[in-house]
């Protein structure tokens, strides 16, 4: 996981980004520092501030989330 202050994401794009693979909402978990998407079953990075929108970077929902890292 990454540093909280890191992941502050503008909420006017979090307002329009939709789950790459099926187009439906996302959830911000600021304490993760990611962006879910429960349909997808997907967890998604967001890294220094910017969302990484990519399905091989996307951490599965049924796997443990990766230690932090400073």
């Amino acid at each position: 996981m990454i540093a909280a202050a890191n992941t502050k994401v503008d909420p006017k794009l979090l307002e329009i980004l939709v789950c790459p693979v099926t187009r439906g909402p996302l959830e911000y978990d600021a304490e993760a520092g990611e962006l879910i998407s429960r349909q997808a079953g997907l967890a998604f990075p967001i890294r220094d501030g910017i969302p990484i929108m990519l399905v091989d970077e996307a951490r599965p929902l049924d796997q443990p989330r990766p230690p932090e890292t400073k």
